[in-house]
C-alpha cells in the first residue's frame, strides 16, 4: 500500500490533511516538517504531506525553507483544512489546575486572545506539534495543550473547552508531495508554485519577475520571502500563480523567469482545493499563442497578413 508522511505525532493538523488528501494511504508520522520531505526524498515514503500557509498566521517557514534546498520534490496536490482548537488537561484536571499551557507556536499565537482572557498569568511553552504538547500533558510536563480536536481520539485526556481560536473561519493549507515524474494533468482549475531567486539585486529586478506574469494573464495568488541564508538582503521568493505548467501562457512565463533569474526551482501544477475555473487574461488562451505561432510561422515563410 502506498505510503504519506506527515507531520506528526497522531492527532496533528497534517494527519487531517494527509487522509483528506489520500484515505487509502499507510500514514507515516514523523516529528518534523523537513523530516517528512526527506523521508520522501529517501524513498522511505510516497507522499508527504505538510502545511504551507495559514491563514492567520501567515506562511510556514519550516516548509518553504525545506523545499527550496536539497532534492526537488513536487506539489501534486493541496487541501484547505478549518483550524479550530481545543484545551485537553489530565482527566479530572480543572481550569483551576492548570499552571503550564503548551502547543505549537503558530497555535499559540492563534489562541493568544483566548488564553489571555482565561489563563492571563499561565506560562506557555512551545512544542513541537499540537499533538506533541498533548504528549507533554500525558507525562506530566505541562497542565494543557492547545490541540487539534482530533487529538482527544488519540490520547487519555480531558476536553475543557473547544472552539477557542481567536478566528472563527481560520485554514491552512497543505500541499501533497512526492518525488519529480509525471505530473497531474490539468484540470482547467490549478495551481502552479516555484521558488525564484532573482539573478542580481536591482531596482525593480521583482516587478521585472511579476511582470511577466501579468502580461500573460496570469493571476498571482501568493508571494512571500525568505532570505538567503548567511547573505543578508538578498531573499528567495515563492510565489503560486493560477494555470498548469502545460498551458502554453504558464509555459511561456516560467521560461522567462528561467531566463530573468539566477534560479527557479519548479514546486508543482496541481489542482486547487477550491475548484474555480482559471480564466486567461484578454488574448492569453491557447488558442491564441496557436494563432500567434501560426501567423509568425507564415511571416518566416514569406507570406504576409
Amino acid at each position: 500500500m502506498p505510503t504519506i508522511a506527515y507531520f506528526g505525532p497522531e492527532g496533528t493538523f497534517s494527519e487531517q490533511a494527509a487522509r483528506a488528501a489520500r484515505p487509502d494511504h499507510t500514514f507515516v508520522p514523523v516529528v518534523t516538517v523537513p523530516e517528512a520531505l526527506t523521508t520522501v526524498r529517501q524513498g522511505r515514503a510516497d507522499l508527504a504531506c505538510v502545511p504551507v500557509e495559514n491563514s492567520v498566521e501567515g506562511a510556514v517557514s519550516a516548509t518553504m525553507d525545506a523545499l527550496a534546498v536539497d532534492e526537488p520534490l513536487v506539489a501534486v496536490g493541496e487541501v484547505v483544512l478549518p483550524i479550530t482548537f481545543s484545551l485537553l488537561v489530565r482527566p479530572g484536571a480543572t481550569m483551576a489546575d492548570i499552571k503550564s499551557v503548551a502547543s505549537h507556536p503558530h497555535a499559540l499565537a492563534q489562541v493568544q486572545g483566548w488564553l489571555g482572557a482565561h489563563l492571563p498569568d499561565v506560562p506557555r511553552f512551545a512544542s513541537t506539534s499540537t499533538a506533541a504538547a498533548a504528549v507533554g500533558v500525558l507525562d506530566g510536563q505541562y497542565d494543557a495543550a492547545i490541540t487539534a480536536p482530533v487529538a482527544v481520539e488519540h490520547y487519555a485526556l480531558d476536553v475543557l473547552h473547544t472552539a477557542i481560536a481567536d478566528v472563527d473561519d481560520a485554514v491552512t493549507r497543505f500541499l501533497v508531495l512526492r518525488r519529480p515524474g509525471a505530473l497531474p494533468a490539468p484540470t482547467g482549475s490549478d495551481r502552479t508554485s516555484i521558488s525564484a531567486v532573482a539573478a542580481y539585486q536591482r531596482t525593480g529586478v521583482l516587478a521585472e519577475m511579476l511582470t511577466e506574469l501579468a502580461l500573460r494573464g496570469i493571476n498571482l495568488s501568493r508571494i512571500e520571502s525568505r532570505p538567503l541564508k548567511g547573505r543578508l538582503g538578498e531573499y528567495r521568493f515563492y510565489l503560486d500563480f493560477d494555470g498548469h505548467i502545460a498551458e502554453r501562457r504558464v509555459g511561456d512565463a516560467l521560461a522567462a523567469l528561467h531566463r530573468r533569474c539566477q534560479h527557479v526551482r519548479f514546486l508543482g501544477s496541481y489542482p486547487k482545493a477550491d475548484p474555480t475555473p482559471t480564466i486567461a487574461g484578454l488574448d492569453n488562451a491557447d488558442e491564441d499563442y496557436l494563432a500567434a505561432d501560426e501567423w509568425v510561422s507564415s511571416l518566416r515563410a514569406g507570406r504576409t497578413g
